[in-house]
């Protein structure tokens, strides 16, 4: 089971009007077990992005990062784990600040 510590969430600025729907990237701190390959001494984040269009939510991609570098980081999430970042932006998407 995964363990969130900390997040933001912003809606991302189109100035331009090119993309459809309302997108949404999360900075999602987890905390990770040190005997885990994925341990960074500075932590992980998952860079996650969201879409919304037409009452419609769609996960589109995520990145793993080493907190404060912001490194990526060459690792993938297991299907569970995808699935609880997923649920996770679900439910918070409506927190995010117009920019």
């Amino acid at each position: 089971m995964m363990n969130i510590t900390a997040y933001t969430v912003e809606k991302i600025n189109d100035p331009f009007g090119i993309l459809t729907g309302d997108r949404y990237e999360f900075m999602i701190e987890i905390e990770v077990e040190e005997d885990d390959e994925l341990f960074m001494e500075n932590g992980v984040v998952v860079k996650a992005l969201y879409k919304v269009e037409d009452g419609e939510e769609k996960f589109l991609k995520y990145d793993l990062m080493e907190r404060n570098t912001e490194n990526v980081l060459d690792f993938e999430l297991e299907d569970e784990e995808i699935n609880f970042i997923q649920t996770f932006c679900s439910e918070h998407w409506q927190e995010a600040e117009e920019e």
